[in-house]
């Protein structure tokens, strides 16, 4: 009896093709505000992210974090792809959650399932 409640506590494995996965279903798409990019760009400034300066100063900074959700639409758990920058692959995460809270659409059954968010820094360095 226990291993089966053991069993059914375990989450979802994470798939280790990211491709697979579906959108998070988001109710209202979420906006990156110029202010939630100034810490991106503050890390790449700072020098603690290896992203080269382009050419027309044009920074396009982008972080897909897989996102495993509940069936009563509650963000379990977060996993930034690595971009070789640890603070900003964390940052997106957060992001990913705080954005998902109360913005999901709900789906039936199944348990919990792992989804694909993408967030992308834009701007002008």
């Amino acid at each position: 009896m226990l291993f089966l409640f053991l069993q059914a506590a375990e989450p979802a494995a994470l798939p280790s093709d990211w491709t697979t996965l579906a959108p998070l279903p988001y109710v209202a798409a979420p906006q990156l505000t110029p202010q939630l990019t100034s810490f991106v760009a503050g890390e790449i400034a700072a020098n603690r992210c290896p992203v080269p300066k382009p050419a027309d100063g044009h920074y396009v900074v982008k972080v897909d974090v897989a996102t495993l959700v509940g069936t009563d639409g509650v963000v379990r758990r977060t996993v930034p792809h690595a971009i070789n920058c640890p603070t900003v692959e964390q940052y997106a995460a957060g992001l990913v959650a705080g954005f998902a809270r109360s913005n999901l659409a709900l789906r039936a059954g199944g348990g919990d399932m792992w989804y694909r968010a993408t967030i992308t820094f834009d701007w002008r360095g």
